[in-house]
């Protein structure tokens, strides 16, 4: 599973990748992390507002830093 961080790169998406991260460990998921910051590919995946989440390049959350429980709860339907 490749977890994808939308955002330019500020504090928000540090945090959102934070909880991201705390989120996956709790679930036992194996991610791989990658930080997606090119505008135009953010909004072509559908981001109105950073920052963002995706799993395997499909938008799962984006506008604020979620928790890790808010985030654990929409990766919950990708563990098998």
């Amino acid at each position: 599973m490749k977890i994808q961080i939308l955002g330019p790169g500020c504090a928000n998406c540090t945090n959102l990748e934070k909880n991201a991260r705390a989120a996956a460990e709790t679930l036992g998921i194996q991610a791989e992390f990658e930080k997606i910051t090119d505008m135009n590919q953010i909004m072509d995946m559908g981001v109105l507002r950073t920052p963002g989440f995706a799993v395997d390049g499909t938008l799962v959350k984006s506008g604020k830093v979620f928790s890790p429980e808010e985030i654990a709860e929409a990766l919950a339907p990708y563990v098998s």
